[in-house]
């Protein structure tokens, strides 16, 4: 039923706004509700599949992301940072897209370019310069991270060429145990370059790392509010992660649909026949390399400043592949597969299985007994926020035997695998 009200633009329409209205009121009178909370975002999912004028849909998106959400996080400060970690992963997840699901290039360790942009902003945007250069100069003024995101761009693209460099004849599962490798260099090199000397303060990390001026402060401030820096802060640091991820997916579009994202996709498919039709491999590698890793550098020098203190185990190996997760889940080579894939696995993770685990533990703490049996005596080892992995494991193992081509897969790929299904054995 619901799939056809969605399916007819009136009803649709007024089914999502009516969803957004009822759930948003849920979680502003009930902010620690776990339940209106995934409701609310279930209703944005609902929005993108709604057959609707498409200047309505981008008038509700933008208003549900740039006014509801807000509002809602202001409510439940939570909410917000869950906001800002799904932002931070979807422009992680459309970076890999680009390698993995355009390109076709297993990439596992795509969390060395997260750390290069981190490490570039966080030695000196904090006192840590200092260690290198001698002085007093840094950490560089505030207003300096915008450069930064620029500089981060740069440096992670230029790491992406790097690594694609040796690895350019390489495929499949060989690739995948070389990026691997350079992804496990990148992160023994941050754990180690604190001697002869301290580029990156090795296991210790690198604090405190400056964060982005408030530019609007003092207009706040000449028309009579005094910002509360707690509540102003998060707020500001959502909307910059938002603007990244609008570019992000504004370039991935544009580049989908160019020539260079039609010749990624040959090579994908066949980069001998690709090669044979007059496709630059050697070039066609490098740059989707080099346009995968800028977004994740991009997204490194904001993750840096957000969390004002950053060590080599925030880039590990399971990082990466939670990002590829991520990718897989959505459906590779899919836009908003990866912006979906992204959601699911961040909100999982930090609400989901955390949030149970929070309830479990009060009940335990309270003496509640089921079936005569107090859960007092619950082992620590069952609490679900510790089977994160596991769980992420049986997800794509359900969905490679269920739905192989992703929850919102791109239509030629979808197409390929059903027919390849409903082909009869020989």
């Amino acid at each position: 039923m619901i799939q056809r009200l969605l399916a007819r633009p009136v009803p649709a329409t007024i089914l999502v706004i009516a969803l957004l209205g009822v759930t948003a009121y849920a979680v502003s009178h009930f902010p620690r509700s776990i339940v209106a909370f995934m409701l609310f975002q279930a209703s944005i999912l609902l929005l993108y599949f709604a057959a609707m004028p498409g200047w309505l849909k981008g008038l509700l998106t933008a208003g549900t992301l740039g006014v509801l959400m807000p509002v809602v996080g202001s409510i439940n400060g939570y909410y917000l940072e869950i906001a800002i970690q799904v932002g931070i992963f979807v422009a992680l997840a459309l970076g890999l897209n680009i390698v993995v699901g355009l390109a076709g290039l297993l990439d596992l360790g795509y969390v060395a370019f997260f750390a290069v942009g981190a490490y570039t902003w966080a030695i000196f945007g904090s006192p840590q310069a200092n260690q290198i250069f001698g002085g007093s100069a840094f950490p560089l003024p505030p207003a300096w991270f915008f450069l930064f995101l620029l500089l981060g761009v740069g440096v992670a693209a230029s790491a992406g060429i790097l690594l694609g460099l040796p690895v350019l004849r390489l495929h499949g599962d060989y690739l995948a145990i070389v990026t691997l490798g350079f992804g496990e260099v990148i992160r023994v090199l941050a754990n180690n370059l604190d001697k002869p000397i301290n580029f990156t303060n090795g296991p210790k990390g690198i604090t405190p790392i400056s964060r982005p001026p408030i530019f609007f402060d003092p207009l706040l401030r000449a028309v009579g509010v005094d910002p509360n820096p707690n509540v102003v802060y998060p707020l500001y640091l959502y909307f910059l992660v938002l603007l990244i991820v609008g570019v992000t997916i504004l370039v991935n579009r544009r580049v989908e649909d160019s020539h260079v994202g039609r010749a990624w996709e040959a090579i994908r498919e066949d980069q001998t026949a690709a090669q044979a039709m007059g496709v630059p491999l050697v070039r066609m590698k490098l740059m989707a390399f080099a346009c995968g890793a800028s977004f994740a550098g991009a997204v490194g020098v904001l993750f840096s400043a957000k969390q004002v203190f950053i060590n080599p185990e925030s880039f590990t190996f399971m990082e990466s592949i939670g990002v590829l997760a991520m990718v897989i889940l959505g459906g590779m080579g899919s836009i908003p597969g990866a912006i979906l894939g992204a959601t699911v696995v961040t909100v999982l993770n930090l609400q989901v299985l955390k949030g149970l685990s929070l309830w479990l533990n009060e009940l335990r703490n309270a003496g509640v007994t089921l079936f005569g049996w107090s859960l007092a005596n619950l082992p620590t080892q069952l609490e679900p926020a510790k089977y994160e992995r596991m769980v992420f494991g049986l997800i794509l193992v359900l969905m490679m035997v269920f739905r192989p081509q992703g929850i919102l897969p791109v239509q030629r790929r979808h197409r390929e695998l059903r027919d390849g299904a409903a082909l009869p054995e020989s």
